[in-house]
């Protein structure tokens, strides 16, 4: 396996903004061939998982755990191209979408969120039990990647995972609602907050939700950030008393320096959802913990090549680091 090189962006893609949305728009693939494990949950919930190229418990085939974004899913581009790639590597994989987002609504009132490591931490240690012989990696993205690295401190020495990549995660959540509630970037939180919105909306289907938050269809319905969304939801319904002390609690940058799993970080300087601010200093991180900085990238972008012929940097990076490790 060649080294990766050090990510530079296609010719006429060097926009973050671009760098973000032509995966998003553009990017036409072959969909893995996947099956689907419905995963129990201690409270009576469950999670889907997706997975491509399951191994047989009789190998020692190494398996990367996935974890998508904000609102993402197996349908994500970057989802479906690092599954392609881990299968070239030899990798099987498979994806665990957090609560409410394989296409069938979860069964409680509560949903996911940034810091919510409990899910991925029991379905985890069920993959150990099943697969004891198995080399265990895995890759979470965005909203995904920040709950993986809390969850790596909060483990500390006994993660079970080889190595980890993290990319595009939002370490400090209080910087990054603040940033996607100005400028350009409030049309990605109008985007996310339409998705957000209905998929609260669709649970006053089921369950008595005005009594479970003290807010009725027509005030989801007015809610325009993600500032006014976490406090009106995601705090009170996952036992925050604010969506301040839900982003001080849940943002990964305040455990970086206890992770003793060999991790990369992978952050795009342009990232239009989020600052600068969010990078942790030297003595915020581990010595297992590499931060990989790039000029350019965008938000879970990293397109190099050509717009015409274009490749998808990240995921030559993301193998290429498991090989190794």
């Amino acid at each position: 396996m060649s080294q990766s090189k050090p990510f530079k962006p296609a010719i006429g893609l060097k926009s973050g903004h671009f760098q973000t949305l032509f995966p998003a728009f553009f990017r036409k693939q072959p969909r893995p061939e996947i099956e689907i494990e419905l995963f129990e949950l201690p409270d009576g919930d469950f999670v889907e998982c997706f997975w491509h190229i399951k191994p047989s418990v009789e190998t020692k085939k190494p398996i990367v755990l996935l974890f998508h974004g904000l609102e993402g899913s197996y349908e994500s581009p970057y989802i479906q191209g690092m599954m392609h790639a881990l299968a070239s590597g030899g990798f099987s994989s498979v994806l665990m979408h957090f609560r409410g987002c394989s296409g069938k609504n979860n069964r409680l009132p509560r949903s996911y969120h940034s810091g919510e490591t409990g899910d991925a931490k029991v379905w985890i240690e069920s993959i150990v039990t099943r697969y004891p012989n198995h080399p265990l990696y895995a890759v979470g993205y965005s909203l995904g990647g920040n709950m993986l690295l809390k969850l790596l401190g909060e483990w500390g020495d006994a993660s079970p995972l080889r190595a980890a990549v993290s990319v595009s995660a939002p370490l400090q959540l209080e910087v990054c609602a603040n940033r996607m509630n100005r400028g350009i970037s409030l049309i990605y939180q109008r985007h996310l907050m339409k998705n957000l919105k209905q998929s609260l909306l669709n649970k006053y289907l089921d369950h008595p939700m005005q009594i479970e938050i003290g807010i009725d269809e027509e005030q989801v319905k007015k809610l325009k950030s993600f500032w006014e969304f976490d406090n009106a939801y995601t705090a009170p319904i996952h036992g925050f008393s604010s969506a301040a002390e839900y982003y001080d609690k849940s943002s990964a940058k305040q455990f970086l320096k206890v992770i003793k799993t060999e991790t990369l970080i992978i952050h795009a300087l342009d990232d239009p959802f989020m600052t600068s601010e969010i990078l942790p200093a030297k003595d915020e991180i581990s010595k297992n913990v590499h931060l990989e900085l790039y000029p350019n990238g965008g938000h879970v972008g990293f397109v190099s090549g050509s717009i015409l012929k274009p490749k998808y940097w990240l995921e030559e990076r993301i193998l290429n680091y498991f090989v190794k490790t």
